[in-house]
C-alpha cells in the first residue's frame, strides 16, 4: 500500500534526512587510504545516535552494521570489517537513521586517493543519472519516468543498470511501496502525486547488469567482476516540484513548520 505523506511528515523526514547527509559528508572525508570500512561504521553509528536518531540498517533483517560500505565490483550491502581502503578503491557508502519514528536514507559512491579515470567516469554518469531521475519526479509524471531516466542517461554512456534491486517507498520504515526500479517504459507506472516519497537509487555498472548476491547473504557484485557505483536521494514530491530531504535544504525547513 502506498502512503502519501503529509507536509509535517515530510519534514519529520527531512530531519532524519540531513542528519544521513551530515554522516555521509563526514565519510566521505574520512574514506582515505588506510581506514577501514568499521572505522567508518563506528564513525557513522556515533553520529547517528549522538543526533538523537538510531541507525535504521543495524539490525534490519539480522543486518550488523550501521551503514552498508561496497568496493568496487560490490554493488550494494557490503558488510563493514577490518578491511582497509587502498589508493584507486571506489567505495560506495549508504546510511539511514531513524528520527522520530521517520526514516531517511542515501547513499554515495567515493574515490579513495588517486582513482582511474575510467572510474571518475562512472561515478559522474551514474550520480548525473540519480539527478536526472529526480528532475522527474514531478506531479502528474509516471513512476516509470523516473525509472527510465536513469535507465537512459547509463546506457547512453554504454553503462547498464542493476535489475535485480531498486529503490523503493520512505517513511516510518526503511522499505515501502511503490518498488522504484532503474529501468522502465517512460509514461508508464503509478501517476505520482504529492506526499509521496520515494528513495531513488541508480546501480550503474560498467559492465553486464547481472549481479549475484555473495555468501555472506548481504553483499551483492557484478556478476563479471566489473565496478558499479551506487547513489541515493530521499526525494518528496511536492505541489512545487521534487524536494531532496537527504540534502541541507532550506525547503525543507519551510515544510517542516507546516502541519
Amino acid at each position: 500500500m502506498i502512503t502519501l505523506r503529509t507536509k509535517s511528515e515530510i519534514g519529520k523526514i527531512g530531519r532524519a534526512g540531513r542528519i544521513v547527509a551530515s554522516v555521509l559528508s563526514e565519510l566521505r572525508e574520512m574514506a582515505v587510504p588506510g581506514v577501514t570500512t568499521r572505522d567508518l561504521d563506528r564513525c557513522a553509528e556515533s553520529r547517528i545516535r549522538a543526533a538523537g536518531a538510531i541507525p535504521t540498517f543495524k539490525g534490519y533483517h539480522g543486518y550488523p552494521a550501521s551503514i552498508c560500505t561496497s568496493f568496487n565490483e560490490e554493488v550494494v550491502h557490503g558488510i563493514p570489517s577490518a578491511r582497509k581502503l587502498k589508493e584507486g578503491d571506489i567505495l560506495g557508502i549508504d546510511c539511514g537513521a531513524t528520527l522520530e519514528g521517520y526514516v531517511g536514507d542515501a547513499a554515495i559512491t567515493v574515490p579513495v586517493g588517486r582513482v582511474d579515470e575510467a572510474l571518475l567516469r562512472l561515478l559522474s554518469v551514474a550520480e548525473e543519472s540519480l539527478r536526472r531521475a529526480i528532475e522527474q519526479a514531478r506531479v502528474g509524471n509516471r513512476l516509470y519516468d523516473v525509472s527510465h531516466a536513469v535507465q537512459a542517461h547509463a546506457e547512453a554512456h554504454g553503462y547498464s543498470v542493476v535489475r535485480d534491486f531498486c529503490g523503493h517507498g520512505v517513511g516510518t520504515r526503511m522499505h515501502e511501496d511503490p518498488q522504484v526500479p532503474n529501468y522502465g517504459k517512460p509514461g508508464t507506472g503509478i501517476k505520482l502525486r504529492p506526499g509521496l516519497v520515494l528513495a531513488i537509487e541508480p546501480m550503474v555498472n560498467s559492465g553486464s547488469h547481472e549481479v549475484d548476491v555473495q555468501a555472506d547473504g548481504w553483499t551483492v557484485v557484478t556478476r563479471d567482476g566489473r565496478p558499479s557505483a551506487h547513489f541515493e536521494h530521499t526525494i518528496a514530491i511536492t505541489e512545487e516540484g521534487p524536494v531532496v530531504l537527504t540534502a541541507f535544504n532550506p525547503v525543507i525547513e519551510t515544510l517542516q513548520e507546516v502541519s
